[in-house]
C-alpha cells in the first residue's frame, strides 16, 4: 500500500495549482467561518478554486461553508480567502484541518485574519455581538504538530505566548472603533464537536477563563503561527452557550446569526485588511 505523501509534498502540489490559476500573489489570508463566506463575494478580479479541485485539500460537508479558496483584491490588496473549513468532527485529521492555512502560507500569506461562529459562554456576551479573540484554549484533544516536525514548514517548538498579534489586533479595535462598530475581546475555548455543550461543561469552561466556544480556528491557530504566519481573529457569537439560553441549542441558529453579521463583518474585514498590508 503506498503511503501518503508529507505534508510539504502535499503543500507544493496544492500551491501550484493555484498559482496556475492566479496571477495575484496574496499577503493576507482569511478563513471565513459558518454563515460568514460571504465576504469572499466582495474581492474584485476573483478567481474562485473549489476545495475539491484543489490536490490534496480536503472537502467541506458542513451546512454554511460554502467550500471555495477565492482569490482577490480587497481594498487594493491581494487576499486569498477560504469560504468555509473543515472540522474534527467531519473525521479529519489535524493535518487536515490545517492543511488550508499551510496553504496559504505557502502562496505568501503573511497576515492572516479568522473568522468563526461561537457560543457565549460569558453571560456577559449576547448573540450578534462580535469578539476579538486574545487568546485560546485547545481543548480539542489534537495539535497539527504531533509526530515528526518538517523544518521546511516550521519549528519543533513554536512558541506560544501571543497566538494572536498585538498589533493585528489593535487595527481591528482602531477600524471597529472608526467604523463605530462594537467588538469586545475574549478567551476562546475549542472543543472537538460535533455535539455541543453540556451546561456542566460551560461552567467548567468559565472556570477555565474560556469566554468564547466553538469547534474550530484553535488548530488553525498552531499552524500559522508554525509557519510564521500572524494571526488575528474574530468571533461572531451566534447563541448563548448550553444552561444560559434556557432553549436547545441548532446550527440553523448560527447560520441567521451569520447572516445578521455579514455587512458588519465585511465593513471591518475590508478596514482591516487595508492597515494589515502595510
Amino acid at each position: 500500500m503506498s503511503r501518503k505523501p508529507d505534508v510539504h509534498t502535499r503543500l507544493e502540489y496544492a500551491r501550484a495549482w493555484v498559482r496556475g490559476r492566479t496571477e495575484l500573489r496574496p499577503v493576507v489570508g482569511m478563513v471565513l467561518g459558518s454563515g460568514l463566506g460571504a465576504l469572499a463575494d466582495r474581492l474584485g478580479g476573483a478567481v474562485s478554486i473549489p476545495y475539491e479541485e484543489i490536490p490534496e485539500f480536503p472537502a467541506v460537508s458542513v451546512a454554511g461553508h460554502a467550500g471555495r479558496l477565492v482569490v482577490g483584491t480587497l481594498g487594493g490588496v491581494p487576499v486569498a480567502a477560504m469560504q468555509g473549513r473543515v472540522h474534527a468532527y467531519e473525521g479529519w485529521s489535524a493535518e487536515d484541518l490545517t492543511f488550508g492555512v499551510r496553504l496559504l502560507a505557502a502562496t505568501g500569506v503573511r497576515a492572516l485574519l479568522l473568522t468563526n461562529a461561537a457560543g457565549a459562554v460569558n453571560p456577559g456576551l449576547a448573540p450578534g455581538d462580535l469578539v476579538r479573540i486574545t487568546d485560546q484554549l485547545n481543548l480539542t484533544g489534537l495539535n497539527p504538530l504531533t509526530g515528526r516536525n518538517d523544518e521546511r514548514i516550521g519549528p519543533r517548538f513554536p512558541d506560544m505566548s501571543q497566538p494572536y498579534d498585538p498589533q493585528l489586533g489593535a487595527l481591528l479595535d482602531a477600524s471597529a472603533a472608526r467604523l463605530g462598530i462594537p467588538l469586545g475581546t475574549g478567551v476562546y475555548a475549542g472543543v472537538a464537536g460535533p455535539s455541543y455543550e453540556t451546561p456542566a461543561e460551560i461552567r467548567m469552561l468559565r472556570i477555565l477563563g474560556a469566554d468564547l466556544v466553538g469547534m474550530s480556528t484553535v488548530l488553525e491557530v498552531i499552524a500559522a503561527r508554525h509557519a510564521g504566519i500572524r494571526v488575528a481573529a474574530v468571533s461572531l457569537v451566534t447563541n448563548l452557550a448550553a444552561g444560559l439560553a434556557g432553549k436547545p441549542l441548532s446550527h440553523a441558529e448560527v447560520l441567521a446569526a451569520g447572516e445578521g453579521a455579514r455587512d458588519r463583518v465585511t465593513r471591518l474585514a475590508t478596514a482591516w485588511t487595508a492597515e494589515a498590508a502595510r
